[in-house]
């Protein structure tokens, strides 16, 4: 018996905040949204997919934003990416260095930390 891999990452956020989550999931990180299961879109949040990658947002009634956890995201052009995330309004920390890549931390719309790393 063997973990294979990881489906998805699920990250919380407030209540009636998807159009929010679109906006920055979707037209800023460009990770298509795509439709929640019928008997899961009654809970509210929204889904992220890309081939494998799959980022899923679900309302936490007493939402605090992630600080410390998060996914961490490979991208083409971190320091792009870093530029459009903060042309959008949203915080980039950068951070210590890591063997291997170039890295940003940066906050979603609702304060959760996604890291986004180049490798170099």
């Amino acid at each position: 018996m063997n973990v294979r891999r990881l489906d998805h990452v699920q990250l919380a956020m407030p209540s009636g905040q998807e159009e929010m989550a679109i906006a920055f999931y979707e037209g800023v990180l460009g990770i298509p949204h795509v439709p929640k299961p019928p008997h899961l879109a009654t809970r509210g949040g929204c889904w992220f997919e890309s081939g494998e990658l799959k980022i899923h947002l679900g309302v936490d009634e007493e939402f605090r934003p992630a600080r410390k956890a998060h996914p961490a995201l490979i991208v083409d052009d971190v320091r792009a990416m870093a530029d459009v995330v903060s042309a959008a309004g949203l915080r980039i920390v950068d951070d210590e260095p890591l063997a291997g890549y170039e890295r940003v931390y940066a906050d979603d719309p609702f304060g959760n930390r996604i890291e986004l790393m180049q490798p170099i």
